[in-house]
């Protein structure tokens, strides 16, 4: 390996770099390969263009007559440009998205070749859907599974080396319907917040009639050149590093954070943001991270679904960059131990349609009660639904970044601020039980001078907190680098949607015994500040003192992914869920299912490259060099040299022949137990296909290999409770 990482550098050492094109005029090239409503308008006959604009602003399926055309002008649109194929681009269960090429060409009955591109192509294709994650959905032999055309992220050309291709935003969905992507949930979810949301706003304004919920996430990566992450298994197989030595100057000297970006690492930025320009990806920042050669991006606010398609798209379009300038990015939470992980922080935020930022505060009394409505509900959600937060976030390389240097702990709290925390406890303390006309008076000149028109300012950041409020949005700062932002983003919008309904219910109650109606909202406020202000921490997260004051709150503080997903199949999760139409109990039982497997199967690449590197590049090394200290030391006694002129060759002889025997013990020991950990969950696999008929069988065999994992793992506190947990499937 070492002559591996000498030849890496000596490459690196003469490369010449990879030539970047002029950097353009932003405007100039921005959704250039992006089929806009201006593009459409151009392609597009008005039947058609109205009934694309009907679908992406409201929702309306497109008829299939009109999709004729519309696919017509894409294709027209698309082909000038120099494209022959399109694919329906999704994004499975695998955390990655997924694309089957077809091209535009086809052939008649009558032999006659021609280019063509129709509604039914544009609207539906049949991908394989068992070769997808499912959790028991589908079976091997049950391959069917559809993707249909979602309008309202818009069409766009993915360039490839030389060749393009028409791509074509999708959810993707089983044959019998349930959802096997992130796509089809997130808009479900955004829809139950928007239904929620409009009919809480109707006690402001009666003129909202829709809320978007939109994101900004900020993408943190590592860069390290491509010879290096080749001469290193770990990195190449599993994303992080499992052996290593940290180095003697890291991150302590805190000189890297917005220095001085590297010329190699500039030019790959400016490549990766024209291509990203291109696609219509809004990026607006870059600058050098914490730890070294960590990087971070961010782009303008967007509508949550298009955020997300293009954060996907970005982590795509960051890697193939990266390899045309011989280097590699590194997306996984925690590649290197020691210093910081990667975060993906998602800031989210609410706006109608009648320009309002539900999470600003206004010039008015009302727009103060609105925002204070909806900022309270949030915090509400989050404090009752924390367990969902955590379960949505909850991954193997997440585990190794929460609580972390610049990383929130695994306990969810909100932060809002000393002015906020403040107006709250003026809420707390001045909201009595009945209210009379000074009272009402008072309150309303309280709510026009306690909160501010712009709390930008007003309010410090905490980088410790998962969940903090920034001014006018929420930053879910716990969410991983290599996450898909849907995932934390159907919790967030679902949860809040919920406790929406429910404050509705709850003022309309007040409103129906009499109560006037900004009484009755004052009301309900202060008993959710009441009920969640356990969930509010203004403090350092990272210290011992707040993890015992957590643990007396009553918050949880789940560290561990498999125990985390747990919430995902709680009565409270399915019910919440279920009730807001985003996942059915089996969908639920579905993701909670891949989301153990995913995490399994993790855990296994990381141990097996451990014991492969450990056997391969760590034990022959180590062996060359014991046989030279007992040479070194043969040759010492042949010359007749007293034992003090070679005692310290013997001890360290001694030391590394026991770490030699102690490396091969735990290699065999980790690779048996690895084995029966196999055994365990095929058995449980073939539990489930089989889950009409009897399973007693299957739990003796399980029961088995658990007993048998008791002698060979020391690791017994939470490891053998969930196997247990596996003789009772859901």
């Amino acid at each position: 390996m070492s002559s591996l990482r000498f030849k890496a550098i000596d490459n690196l050492a003469t490369s010449d770099g990879t030539p970047v094109p002029g950097t353009a005029k932003i405007t100039a090239i921005f959704g250039e390969n992006v089929f806009t409503l201006k593009t459409a308008r151009e392609f597009l006959s008005d039947e058609a263009y109205k009934s694309l604009l009907a679908s992406i602003r409201g929702g309306k399926k497109i008829d299939r007559t009109v999709a004729n055309q519309i696919a017509s002008g894409m294709r027209q649109w698309a082909e000038a440009k120099g494209v022959t194929h399109f694919t329906h681009w999704f994004q499975p269960l695998t955390g990655t998205t997924a694309e089957k090429h077809d091209s535009f060409f086809t052939i008649k009955s009558d032999g006659t070749p021609i280019e063509e591109f129709d509604g039914a192509a544009l609207i539906q294709q049949e991908p394989d859907a068992s070769s997808f994650p499912s959790g028991g959905l589908r079976a091997t032999f049950e391959a069917r599974g559809y993707t249909a055309w979602d309008p309202s992220s818009p069409a766009f050309i993915m360039e490839v080396g030389a060749g393009k291709t028409f791509c074509l935003p999708t959810i993707f969905v089983s044959y019998t319907g349930e959802s096997l992507d992130y796509k089809a949930p997130l808009l479900k979810a955004l829809a139950s917040l928007d239904k929620a949301a409009v009919e809480v706003c109707h006690y402001f304004d009666k003129n909202v009639s829709k809320v978007t919920a939109t994101l900004g996430w900020e993408q943190e990566y590592f860069v390290v050149d491509e010879g290096l992450f080749n001469a290193r298994p770990d990195l190449v197989m599993s994303g992080r590093t499992v052996f290593g030595h940290a180095p003697a100057k890291g991150q302590q000297l805190e000189d890297l954070y917005f220095g001085s970006i590297p010329e190699r690492v500039y030019a790959f930025m400016r490549d990766y943001e024209q291509e990203a320009y291109k696609l219509g990806i809004p990026l607006r920042t870059r600058h050098n991270e914490v730890a070294p050669a960590q990087y971070e991006c961010a782009p303008i606010f967007e509508e949550v679904s298009v955020a997300v398609d293009h954060n996907m798209l970005l982590m795509d379009v960051m890697d193939r960059v990266a390899r045309r300038h011989k280097l590699r990015v590194l997306l996984m939470e925690k590649p290197f131990a020691g210093i910081n992980g990667s975060g993906k922080h998602n800031n989210w935020s609410m706006a109608t349609d009648t320009g309002v930022n539900l999470l600003a505060p206004g010039k008015t009394p009302k727009t103060n009660l609105m925002f204070l409505t909806f900022f309270v509900n949030t915090i509400k959600a989050v404090y009752e639904y924390s367990d969902v937060l955590r379960a949505s976030i909850a991954s193997a390389g997440n585990d190794f970044r929460l609580g972390a240097n610049e990383a929130p702990p695994a306990i969810i709290s909100v932060f809002i601020g000393e002015y906020l925390s403040k107006v709250l406890a003026d809420v707390k303390e001045r909201v009595g039980d009945k209210f009379d006309e000074q009272d009402e008076a008072i309150l309303k000149l309280d709510l026009h001078r306690s909160i501010p028109e712009l709390l930008l300012d007003n309010t410090d950041r905490n980088r410790t907190s998962p969940f903090a409020f920034t001014g006018n949005k929420f930053e879910f700062r716990a969410v991983g680098s290599s996450a898909n932002c849907a995932n934390a983003m159907i919790a967030v919008n679902t949860i809040l949607a919920e406790t929406l309904k429910k404050f509705k219910k709850d003022v309309d109650a007040l409103i129906e015994k009499g109560e006037k109606k900004e009484i009755a909202l004052m009301h309900v406020i202060r008993e959710y500040v009441v009920s969640s202000e356990k969930v509010l921490f203004e403090g350092d997260g990272y210290s011992d003192e707040w993890h015992h004051e957590a643990e007396r709150r009553g918050l949880p503080n789940v560290r561990t992914t498999p125990l985390a997903l747990d919430a995902m199949v709680t009565e409270k999760a399915k019910h919440l869920y279920e009730s807001n139409g985003v996942y059915s109990h089996i969908e639920l039982e579905a993701r909670h299912e891949i989301e153990l497997e995913k995490y399994i199967k993790r855990v296994q690449i990381e141990a097996r490259i451990m014991g492969e590197m450990a056997t391969s590049h760590v034990l022959p090394p180590a062996i060359k060099y014991q046989n030279t200290l007992i040479a070194n030391i043969r040759g010492l006694k042949d010359l007749g040299l007293p034992q003090a002129a070679y005692s310290n060759q013997q001890q360290i002889l001694e030391k590394i022949s026991l770490h030699i025997g102690k490396v091969s013990e735990m290699v065999s020991k980790m690779i048996d137990a690895r084995k029966v950990a196999n055994n365990i969950t095929a058995t449980r696999t073939k539990a489930i296909a089989y889950n009409s008929q009897v399973k007693e069988p299957f739990f003796d065999q399980i029961r088995y290999h658990v007993d048998k994992l008791e002698l060979l793992v020391d690791d017994k506190e939470w490891v053998l409770p969930k196997y247990r947990e596996l003789l009772f499937l859901r």
